[in-house]
C-alpha cells in the first residue's frame, strides 16, 4: 500500500457484494478501503470516523438509501467523493443522485479493472460517466427538465457571462479542456479557470451537474443543428 493511496468506504446492504468489491479494491495497490457499511446512516458515521477520499455507494438500501446519504454527504464541507453502484443504466434515482453532486457512478457488471480505474478516475477529480450512459441520462432528464426546472435552470445560467455560458455549453456537449480550448480559442488554463469559475457560481460540485444544467436550460438545444454529434461524445 502506497503511502498516498485513495482512502475508499465501500456502501452496499449485501454483504456478500461488499466482500467481492473489497476483495477486489483492496488488491490495487494505490486503493485502502477503509470501511464498509451496509446502509447509509452506517456511512455517515463511518465517513466521519475514516475519512474516505472516496465513497462507493449503493443507491438501493434499507433505512437510509443512497440517493439520501449521498446529498447528506456533499452537503458537507470537505465532503468525500461519491460513486453510485447500480444496476440500471438510466433511473431517476440515479440522476437525482448525480443532481446532489455524485460523481458519476458504475454498474454492478462492470468489469473490476474498470471500477478499479472508475475509483482512480473520480479521486483524481475526473468524474465517471460514460458516452453512452451520458446519453441516457440526458435523454431521461428531458422528460423532467420542462417547465419549472428549464425556468430555474435559465435563471441560474443568466448568472454566468457570455464566455462562461459558452464554457458551460461545451461541458455540458462532453468535451474536455483540451476541446473547448481549441474550440473556443483560449488556454487549457482559462478553461479551467472558467470551468472553476462556473461550479462558484452556481453552486455546483462537477462537471456533470454543469452538464445537466446546461441541458435543463435548453442551451444544448440551440447547439443542435450546429453540433450534430450531441451530448455525451466522450466519458466525462
Amino acid at each position: 500500500m502506497t503511502a498516498t493511496a485513495i482512502r475508499l468506504l465501500l456502501v452496499d446492504d449485501d454483504p456478500l457484494v461488499r466482500a467481492g468489491l473489497s476483495f477486489m479494491l483492496g488488491g490495487a495497490g494505490d486503493i485502502e478501503v477503509v470501511g464498509e457499511a451496509a446502509d447509509g446512516a452506517e456511512a455517515e458515521a463511518l465517513v466521519d470516523r475514516t475519512r474516505p477520499d472516496v465513497v462507493l455507494m449503493d443507491i438501493r438500501m434499507p433505512a437510509v438509501d443512497g440517493l439520501t446519504a449521498t446529498e447528506r454527504l456533499r452537503g458537507r464541507p470537505d465532503a468525500p467523493k461519491v460513486v453510485i453502484l447500480t444496476t440500471f443504466h438510466a433511473d431517476e434515482q440515479v440522476l437525482r443522485a448525480l443532481r446532489a453532486g455524485a460523481a458519476g457512478f458504475v454498474l454492478k457488471d462492470t468489469p473490476p479493472a474498470e471500477i478499479v480505474e472508475a475509483v482512480r478516475r473520480v479521486a483524481a477529480g475526473d468524474p465517471v460517466l460514460s458516452p453512452a450512459v451520458t446519453r441516457q441520462l440526458m435523454a431521461h432528464a428531458a422528460g423532467t427538465a420542462a417547465g419549472t426546472r428549464r425556468t430555474a435552470a435559465r435563471e441560474r445560467i443568466a448568472r454566468l457571462h457570455d464566455r462562461e455560458r459558452e464554457v458551460a455549453v461545451c461541458v455540458g456537449r462532453g468535451r474536455s479542456n483540451a476541446e473547448i480550448a481549441a474550440e473556443l480559442f483560449m488556454s487549457v488554463a482559462t478553461v479551467k479557470t472558467h470551468v472553476s469559475r462556473i461550479l462558484a457560481k452556481l453552486g455546483l460540485n462537477n462537471r456533470v451537474q454543469i452538464a445537466l444544467l446546461a441541458h435543463d436550460a435548453g442551451l444544448l438545444d440551440e447547439q443542435a443543428e450546429t453540433d450534430g454529434d450531441g451530448v455525451g461524445r466522450r466519458a466525462y
